[in-house]
């Protein structure tokens, strides 16, 4: 017999947008699964789950005592992806799958519904680069990164030590992130610059709608 609920398990780990689509008789497995996983993560990472939230079994959580990861109600992270505290997340926060999040010794912090794609890589820390020394024998450093709230961030997308980026802004896929982005920037290219306003974007739906 064909196991249809393994094959449930891996869908929704490199989707978990369809963990919170799913009807009440999916539910009564899948709350017990996920409630399961994150009690084990929490028993022996550092990490602290919200209401409601969801992580693919093979999403590894690193978090050493001083590196807690926290986050808020309904966030989720996706398949093969690698989160190192610290981090701290608000609610509603989107992780998909494949990304790298190293938080330094500063950490990561990510705000209220933010979403972020595939493949994206979050480096809080650097290496020193003085010309005397090999690199793996420098000391690192770390000012931490600072994601606010309602941020999109797009496919393969990376982004720097040091970087805050404001509420509201979104990154075009393929972007690197090396200076700090203001409110409402579209921001796109490597290095990434700003093409654009999310505001400007209200004209054009105010038109979607009438024309519907």
């Amino acid at each position: 017999m064909i196991d249809y609920i393994a094959q449930h398990k891996r869908r929704l780990a490199w989707m978990p947008g369809l963990y919170y689509k799913l009807k009440p008789k999916a539910l009564s497995w899948a709350r017990t699964w996920q409630a399961n996983l994150q009690a084990y993560v929490m028993s022996v990472e550092t990490v602290e789950f919200g209401h409601n939230c969801f992580i693919a079994p093979d999403c590894h959580m690193f978090a050493e005592p001083g590196r807690k990861i926290t986050m808020g109600d309904h966030c989720f992270f996706a398949a093969a992806s690698f989160m190192h505290g610290p981090m701290t997340l608000g609610n509603n926060v989107a992780i998909n799958h494949s990304c790298s999040f190293n938080g330094g010794k500063n950490g990561i912090s990510i705000g209220d519904n933010t979403r972020i794609a595939n493949n994206c890589v979050i480096h809080a820390s650097n290496h020193g680069m003085h010309p005397d020394q090999v690199i793996w024998q420098q000391a690192s450093t770390s000012q931490g990164v600072s994601i606010g709230k309602d941020v999109w961030i797009g496919a393969n997308v990376g982004i720097v030590d040091g970087v805050t980026i404001a509420d509201h802004a979104v990154i075009g896929m393929h972007s690197m992130i090396t200076k700090d982005v203001p409110q409402w920037a579209i921001m796109a290219g490597n290095p990434a610059r700003q093409i654009g306003d999310r505001r400007d974007k209200k004209d054009s739906l105010i038109k979607h709608i009438q024309a519907d």
